[in-house]
């Protein structure tokens, strides 16, 4: 029934052949130009309309196109004589597609396959619409009828595929594997198999079932022929081996595997696990996560006798030592390694031969050492020693650099390898003096000063050698301000990084920590300037934006930020729509691997707990944007159906579980995790490699913990409250002042019972009840109960303040005045709070360009949150006085009540506009002061010491290098940019950045002075 004898949709195919060429080179209005003449001449044809409402969805008119495709699809229903082509119906449902309307064309090809009960064209199209909707079951469904309709082998996969499917990512429970057995038995009987995929994906199900036996038997048999690359089929066969608890057996299989890649690691290391009966490596849940990938092998070895132990330990070195001799002139590492990893086993056995593992690590050291992965690469190793052996070891070490003769190139790579291992084998620099990691950094600075011109022939995109030294010089400096609380470090660090980005600015890694450094100092802007030259982009931007997100979500950068949350969402929202063709298309290329990880990879993203953050913050960020307009604030809240939809969420939160996607490998060592600072806390002596994080990287199912998860959970469930309180609180504000509260068709009970209901809610968020927390409220004016709040939880009790303060306005439950009766107590409590804090963190905060910018990121959010909704029950209270901007005649009690009421609301209003001023004046005290004296101080902080002691020795040498290069020693690429770099630049750099961010928050500010300032010449009218 598709297109047969030239014919389009029962068009002729020239003339539709024009609109898909203007479709395609995006001449959409030639487009419909064309259309617009083949619907003239074929008023009534479905497949015409349906070209239509694709160039309409293209120019960007989605409701037009709706409804055209709409018109097409019912002229399919109510006409059966009309053609039901394929191309027809594939027209709709990219359009239905791209307009979320999934459903419609689903139904469409369901009324057109229940038409043409024998059409596989239109069946292929209905499973396409099942696969699009993850709808696994009728997948299988839909596979069946075809594999009996014409038998072919793919659409028996196809139903195979689905099954598991319901298994792995569905609601399926493991049985439904038996079905698909059978369904592939049934099948070999008659049929054999003929494709690898096929194999792999029988293989998976019965390895799924425990069913090793049979998976092996059928690998041994005919079908294993299948599989054309003999490795890959070794690979199966021993791990199936294995599984089934044949070592010995699974054992020879790993030892033909090393014979043929002798520098496969993951296969040694299984042959080891086959010798000792360990199959650790097969059961460690922690191997099988694709984003955090285990750092070191876990092993059991206890369980052998030692005869028994020794005895496969001597056929492991036995197999090792011919993998050596065999591979002496190749750069092979996996031998080399292998010899390190027996003796570590025998160290955990209980052997006492610590001397073998040392010399072991030696060896790889004089013949690796000079590559970047050497430190990585013995980490492991170096755990099973103890403090005295690990100082042995880095003399035997520093002895073995002194005696090796090598080009310039591996002498550098030796010396990196030498400081890196000499930092992880000395661990706590709380034992270091100063002077010691000050003069460590010279060394390295000089060294990679001196080796540089090496780099001067490289290409610009390539990296320099030796670029890592900047690297470690930061950290150490980092280590040394977290140690001294000396800034003139942190300057340092970001001179350093910025001086090795103006010779190679391609170097992800510098601009990874500059953002960190720029972000502890407050200069969001360059820090997020830093974000965008990395250049992040589609599945990127899950894996690196946890950089960035969290400063920006709590900075006054709102356009930045809305920029960084947009482009993360759309990227994830066009990821779910268009995932399903990745999927589709690996059905059509007979790639049922592929099919499972692009569902499991869909799935992931889904539960992303970014995805969750960043959706949330997008509507809270929209609600700080509008809150000086109540009447946008209202648009706002109807666009998300008045906090609703958020509140849905927050109840779902709890049973969902969330996937980590962030790399957290790329952080640097001071920041583990985005919910961890280490520099603004006292020192603690951790290393530069922190055991916290090489615990983490090593076992991420540790380091990404429930406690994580749940926590993460607790705090999108309260911010998904957010909406609906403030919706809930302009409303109850609203209804305080009207006798008969009715409003919008809701009556003051519900809105207040409802209110009543969420503030329990955030109570207990709090780890109060709802009767606790009033009773720490109201204890707040009186200093009773202060010591309840924390920077942690400030802005949270602030909030609940605000909330209940409005529920109080209207409900019967709360009524507590203050001495006059004029005004809830609540209302002068929350004045009293917004004050007190306000004004804690101005005075805490001295105005210094390098200071923490913690306490002003919590100064931002007491600005931009509770006083921002406060305003919106203000604004709510004053519009409800006085509705139509005119004097109205009351009654006498409604007269007093709203003169009450406006005298309040007055002197809220006057009691907030002094915070907002005093706000206002202390970043001015920031912004008044001149570049010139900005400039002088930050360079003091590299000068300060008449004795040489503290920060500046690294920056010194800096400026010294920079003074003498010249073009013949360093070349064309690196000597220009050296000469133009300049340190005023990026002391200028670092000042506009922070005031930048100073100025965003000072307009916030001067915003909401301005709407007080409005609010009291209305107040004066009443």
């Amino acid at each position: 029934m598709a297109t047969k004898f030239g014919l389009a949709g029962g068009i002729p195919e020239r003339k539709v052949r024009p609109i898909w060429d203007a479709i395609d080179s995006r001449q959409f209005k030639n487009a419909l130009k064309h259309v617009t003449t083949l619907l003239s001449k074929h008023p009534n044809s479905p497949y015409a309309l349906a070209l239509k409402a694709l160039v309409l969805e293209r120019m960007g008119k989605p409701d037009e196109a709706f409804s055209v495709a709409l018109n097409a699809k019912e002229l399919l229903y109510a006409n059966d004589s009309l053609l039901m082509d394929d191309l027809t119906l594939s027209t709709l449902q990219i359009v239905f597609q791209r307009l979320d309307h999934l459903d419609l064309a689903t139904g469409c090809y369901e009324h057109a396959s229940s038409k043409f009960p024998g059409n596989l064209e239109l069946m292929m199209g209905l499973f396409n619409c099942y696969v699009r909707e993850y709808s696994f079951v009728k997948q299988q469904q839909t596979a069946i009828k075809m594999y009996k309709l014409v038998g072919e082998e793919r659409f028996l996969l196809w139903a195979v595929c689905s099954i598991q499917l319901q298994v792995l990512c569905g609601s399926g429970e493991d049985k439904l594997l038996f079905l698909a057995e059978g369904l592939l038995k049934k099948h070999v009987a008659s049929h054999s198999l003929q494709e690898p995929e096929a194999l792999t994906i029988y293989i998976s199900i019965l390895e799924r079932q425990a069913k090793f036996g049979d998976a092996l038997e059928i690998l041994s048999g005919k079908l294993g022929s299948l599989l054309m690359i003999e490795v890959d089929k070794l690979r199966m066969q021993g791990r199936l081996l294995a599984r089934a608890g044949d070592y010995t057996a699974a054992a020879d299989i790993f030892n033909k595997i090393l014979e043929l890649c002798p520098d496969d690691w993951e296969g040694f290391l299984q042959y080891l696990g086959c010798l000792l009966q360990d199959d650790s490596i097969w059961c460690d849940e922690a191997v099988n996560d694709p984003v955090h990938p285990p750092k070191f092998v876990n092993c059991k070895v206890s369980h052998l006798t030692e005869e028994q132990f020794d005895s496969q330990i001597s056929i492991a070195s036995a197999c090792v030592q011919k993998l050596l001799a065999d591979t002496v002139n190749n750069l092979i590492r996996c031998p080399y390694l292998a010899t390190i990893e027996i003796e570590r086993r025998k160290h955990l056995y209980g052997k006492r031969n610590d001397d073998d593992v040392m010399n072991g690590i030696v060896q790889y050291f004089c013949r690796f050492g000079h590559l970047g992965c050497f430190t990585t690469d013995v980490e492991m190793f170096v755990e099973v020693l103890t403090s005295d052996q690990r100082t042995e070891l880095l003399e035997k070490l520093m002895k073995a650099q002194d005696t090796l003769s090598v080009p310039p190139t591996k002498a550098l790579g030796l010396s990196i390898s030498f400081f890196k291992i000499k930092q992880l084998l000395l661990g706590d620099i709380s034992t270091s003096c100063a002077r010691d990691l000050e003069a460590s950094c010279v060394q390295m600075f000089e060294m990679y000063c001196t080796n540089l011109p090496l780099s001067k022939d490289l290409d610009p995109q390539e990296g320099t050698y030796g670029e890592e030294l900047l690297s470690m010089i930061c950290s150490i400096l980092v280590q040394l301000f977290w140690r001294t609380k000396d800034v003139g470090y942190l300057v340092e660090a970001i001179m350093v990084l910025e001086f090795g980005l103006a010779i190679r600015r391609y170097v992800s890694q510098y601009k990874i920590l500059l953002l960190h450094l720029y972000s502890h100092c407050g200069a969001l802007s360059v820090a997020h300037e830093r974000y965008k030259s990395m250049d992040v982009k589609n599945i990127l931007m899950e894996s690196i934006l946890h950089h960035i997100l969290p400063q920006m979500l709590v900075s006054p950068l709102w356009t930045e930020l809305n920029n960084l949350l947009k482009d993360y969402l759309k990227f994830m929202d066009d990821h779910f729509r268009e995932s399903a063709d990745l999927t589709f298309l690996a059905y059509r290329h007979r790639n049922y691997s592929k099919v499972i990880e692009f569902v499991q990879f869909k799935d992931r993203l889904q539960h992303s707990s970014q995805y969750l953050v960043a959706r949330v913050e997008t509507s809270i960020l929209q609600l700080k944007q509008s809150a000086n307009n109540i009447e946008e604030e209202e648009g706002v809240l109807q666009g998300m159906k008045c906090g609703v939809h958020f509140l849905e969420l927050s109840k779902e939160v709890g049973s969902k579980s969330l996937t980590f996607n962030e790399d957290l490998q790329s952080r640097p060592w001071w920041t583990p995790s985005s919910e961890q600072n280490y520099l603004l806390g006292p020192f603690e002596g951790i290393s530069y490699y922190p055991k916290k994080i090489l615990v983490g990287q090593s076992c991420p199912t540790c380091f990404v913990t429930k406690d994580r998860e749940a926590s993460l959970k607790r705090v999108v469930e309260k911010k998904s409250l957010l909406p609906r309180m403030i919706y809930l609180s302009i409303q109850s504000a609203s209804v305080s002042t009207k006798e008969h509260a009715e409003v919008n068709g809701s009556v003051t009970p519900d809105i207040t019972s409802e209110l009543k209901l969420l503030l329990e809610c955030y109570a207990q968020f709090l780890g109060y009840s709802l009767t606790e927390a009033i009773e720490v409220v109201m204890g707040f004016h009186n200093e009773e109960r202060s010591s309840v709040v924390s920077d942690s939880n400030l802005i949270d009790w602030l909030n609940f303040t605000v909330f209940l303060n409005a529920w109080s306005l209207s409900s019967n439950e709360f009524v507590n005045p203050d001495g006059n009766g004029c005004r809830p107590r609540i209302w002068n409590i929350l004045d009293y709070l917004l004050e007190k804090y306000t004004l804690e963190k101005i005075r805490s905060i001295e105005p210094q360009l390098c200071s923490p910018w913690s306490g002003i990121e919590l100064l931002i959010q007491i600005v931009t949150e509770p006083l921002a909704w406060h305003g919106l029950v203000i604004q709510s209270c004053l519009r409800s006085c006085f509705p139509s901007g005119k004097k109205k005649k009351k009654s006498g009690s409604a007269y007093q009540s709203s003169s009450n009421m406006a005298h309040a609301i007055t002197d809220s209003v006057v009691h907030l506009s002094h915070v907002l001023e005093d706000v206002m004046k202390w970043i001015s005290e920031w912004l008044r002061k001149p570049e010139d004296e900005n400039m002088e101080n930050i360079f003091f902080l590299l000068n300060k010491d008449e004795n040489n002691d503290g920060p500046g020795k690294v920056f010194r040498m800096l400026e010294k290098f920079i003074s003498s290069v010249n073009d013949t020693e360093f070349g064309d690429h690196i000597a220009p940019p050296l000469k133009s770099w300049s340190p005023a630049d990026v002391a200028r750099k670092m000042i506009s950045g922070k005031l930048r961010v100073l100025m965003e928050f000072g307009d916030i500010c001067d915003s909401k002075l301005k709407l007080l300032h409005s609010l009291k010449q209305q107040i004066a009218q009443i």
